[in-house]
């Protein structure tokens, strides 16, 4: 049911419960840096919306009638309350900016938010004040939906473009990389392997949707145009541990995030295949629900972080 318009705001009964307490108008405009007649003028108005009088002026100060005494009682309880649930809010925003839900494709949760994460605690150390984050991996297309519905706080996607209707900003860069096991027929012939050659092979891919996979096609349709056909994939995996297996295993080519497979190149394990037609280059993003500039506290502190 809905409060009549009778029932007083909170500041109202506040004023008077302070006339009550000190006895006089002059005695509550002190307690609240007022004057005299401003509260005299806040009491006349009290009454006015109950419909009942509350206190009488007397040559000792101010009197409350029988009815202003259960009032004030009434409004003891009232306020006390409101007072509880303001400091019960006021941490429950202290913890909001103190925790953050962080969404993160597979390739920026495994390969950049660790490090992201340990160096934010090492700056914060000596002040105590780093967020506590509690990170998801998933897909881009996940990320989205989650920052979009309000179950993450904050949203770190790696397909093309910006989301509709989200706030974002490009927190890093990478590039995407054709990887075969060494002595792969790629890596022994002297002709280059061309876009439309790299789109017709089966390929070991992530499972749909993923970033990995959007971008790839974005380059090879800039690459091919109305003339890309591409190939089913080999096998459809749901991390880069997984393809990376497959790939030494011999099950195909696959393209994957460079930041993913960084040591695999740097010790031969995995070897890469160059297409110049090709651009590979990408934007990962941070994103979260709202205008062009991060959410305040520990979100904005966050990103701040990773863009120094």
């Amino acid at each position: 049911m809905m409060l009549s318009s009778r029932m007083p705001e909170l500041a109202s009964l506040e004023i008077f419960l302070a006339i009550a307490k000190t006895g006089s108008l002059g005695g509550a405009a002190r307690e609240f840096g007022l004057t005299q007649q401003a509260v005299s003028a806040r009491l006349a108005s009290l009454e006015a919306q109950i419909g009942v009088g509350l206190a009488v002026r007397t040559t000792r100060g101010s009197q409350l009638t029988p009815a202003g005494v259960l009032v004030a009682e009434w409004a003891t309880r009232l306020v006390e309350l409101a007072h509880e649930v303001d400091a019960g809010l006021g941490s429950l925003r202290a913890k909001s900016r103190e925790r953050i839900r962080v969404v993160a494709s597979q390739t920026i949760a495994e390969c950049l938010m660790p490090q992201w994460l340990v160096s934010l605690q090492a700056a914060r150390s000596g002040s105590g004040t780093a967020p506590e984050v509690i990170l998801t991996a998933t897909n881009s297309e996940r990320a989205i939906a989650s920052v979009r519905d309000g179950t993450a706080d904050l949203g770190f996607v790696e397909n093309p473009g910006s989301p509709n209707g989200l706030g974002s900003c490009v927190v890093a860069h990478d590039e995407l990389v054709v990887v075969v096991p060494p002595g792969h027929k790629w890596t022994r012939r002297s002709r280059r392997v061309s876009p439309a050659e790299l789109a017709q092979t089966p390929l070991v891919t992530r499972e749909p949707p993923s970033g990995i996979r959007d971008s790839l096609i974005v380059a090879l349709q800039q690459a091919l145009g109305d003339d890309l056909q591409q190939a089913p994939a080999v096998l459809e995996l749901s991390s880069a541990a997984a393809m990376r297996a497959a790939v030494l295993a011999g099950a195909g080519p696959a393209v994957m995030s460079r930041l993913a497979v960084a040591d695999d190149l740097a010790v031969s394990r995995l070897s890469a295949v160059t297409i110049p037609e090709l651009n590979l280059r990408r934007k990962l993003r941070a994103i979260w629900l709202g205008g062009r500039t991060p959410p305040a506290g520990a979100i904005r502190d966050l990103l701040s972080h990773i863009n120094t």
